[in-house]
Parts: C-alpha cells; sequence; structure tokens
C-alpha cells in the first residue's frame, strides 16, 4: 500500500509540474524501484559542435579490389558553421600488394588479372550531424555523434587495362585520373571535450572503363573503412 501512494503521488507531482529541469549530474532515486537502482538523467548537449574545427588523422582499409590488399591514411579537417551542418576536406593514401587471389590466377592461368587501385583520392564535402546521444557503459557515459556527408573528390589511379586485354604483352600500370562523387557516413565518439575516436564508411562513385567494356565508361565504386582519432576546438 504504502508503495502504491508513493507512486501515486510521484505521478501527481511530475504532471502538475510546469518544468522539470535535469543536468548531466542529476539523479532521481525512485522508491518504487529496488533499493541499489538509480535512474540517471542527462538532457543537456555537452559537445556543441556551432562554429568548431576538426582535425582527424586515420587508418583506411579498402574493400574494392579482389585481387589486391588495399590501405593507407587519411587527414581530413573540418568546420561546422552550424550546429548540424559543416564542410569538411579530406584526403586519402593508399599502397596496394597483389594478394593470394592474384598470385592463385596468376600460377594457374598464367595471366595477369585486370587491375585498378587507387593512388589518392582529394575531396570536399557537406556535412550533415542530424544525431547526438549517449551510452552508459561500465558505468561510464560516452557521448557520439552521427554525420553523413556528400561531395566531390579528384581520384588519382592506376591500371593495366591496355596490357591485360592484350596476348603476350608484359603486365604493365599506366596513371588514370577520374572526378568522383562522394557519400559517407560517420560515427564518432567524443573521449574528452577536444578528443573523439571515428569510425567512417566512405563510397566513391566514378565512372571508368573495364576489361570486359574497354572502350566504354561506367559506374564503379570504392569503399573505404576509416578508423580516426581527432581534435576539435
Amino acid at each position: 500500500m504504502l508503495k502504491v501512494s508513493t507512486l501515486l503521488l510521484a505521478l501527481s507531482l511530475l504532471l502538475t509540474a510546469k518544468e522539470i529541469h535535469a543536468g548531466e549530474k542529476s539523479l532521481y532515486d525512485f522508491l518504487w524501484l529496488d533499493p541499489d537502482k538509480k535512474v540517471y538523467v542527462l538532457q543537456n548537449k555537452l559537445h556543441k559542435k556551432e562554429h568548431s574545427f576538426y582535425v582527424d588523422v586515420g587508418y583506411v582499409a579498402n574493400f574494392t579490389s579482389k585481387f589486391q590488399d588495399t590501405n593507407g591514411y587519411q587527414v581530413r579537417a573540418g568546420f561546422y558553421v552550424h550546429e548540424e551542418w559543416g564542410l569538411e576536406v579530406f584526403h586519402n593514401q593508399y599502397s596496394n600488394k597483389n594478394n593470394d587471389d592474384f598470385r592463385s590466377v596468376q600460377a594457374v592461368n598464367d595471366a595477369e588479372p585486370f587491375i585498378r587501385r587507387f593512388k589518392s583520392n582529394t575531396g570536399a564535402l557537406v556535412i550533415w550531424s542530424p544525431f547526438y546521444g549517449k551510452i552508459n557503459t561500465f558505468n561510464q557515459i560516452f557521448y557520439f555523434d552521427w554525420s553523413f556527408g556528400a561531395g566531390i573528390s579528384s581520384i588519382q589511379a592506376e591500371s593495366n587495362l591496355k596490357t591485360a586485354t592484350q596476348d603476350n604483352v608484359p603486365n604493365r600500370y599506366f596513371p588514370e585520373n577520374y572526378t568522383g562523387a562522394i557519400v559517407k557516413s560517420n560515427l564518432k565518439f567524443h573521449l574528452t571535450e577536444h578528443i573523439h575516436l571515428s569510425v567512417e564508411y566512405m563510397n566513391t562513385y566514378y565512372n571508368a572503363p573495364s576489361a570486359k567494356s574497354p572502350k566504354t565508361d561506367r559506374l564503379r565504386t570504392n569503399t573505404d573503412v576509416i578508423t580516426s582519432i581527432g581534435f576539435s576546438y
């Protein structure tokens, strides 16, 4: 009976209260819960982005070529003109090497597969960051932002298209340049007021020929996953 009375009293207070304010350190101890349980109420946004700069450095894992192990690094910088909208520039630098699939094709067929590999990718994007939140893990609260980006880039690549389509010609790579369209999604975790970790999924779309259609450009996709650490101020 005491628990029911307490519940009705709490509900009446909530319904009649005009304003309820709860800061980051607010704590409510509800009597009808287990005595050991507490409810933390977090409302204020701690890591505001408007008029802030950030610089990130990250590791790039590429998942495009079947015959190459491709990785590299990324440097990006941005500025938020609004709490939800920002501008960003980036540069991806890649390193490529032949993988086991490449060596298998070479050993079985005594031939070189067609390969196009990125050397670098540099671009600019508009960033939209509509979502933010927090996660309570091991009694520690981590704040995060979830953003999306779209923009254009300049791609420096190379391929063996000229030699892969000819018989008895030594394999050779020739430089290529393309203009790409970028879309991406980024999840940023705030470790401190100025330091954050990010996980990013980036797709680059561009038109280029292939060994099947060497004279016709078709839409191609390059996929990167970037893990990075950054500083904002």
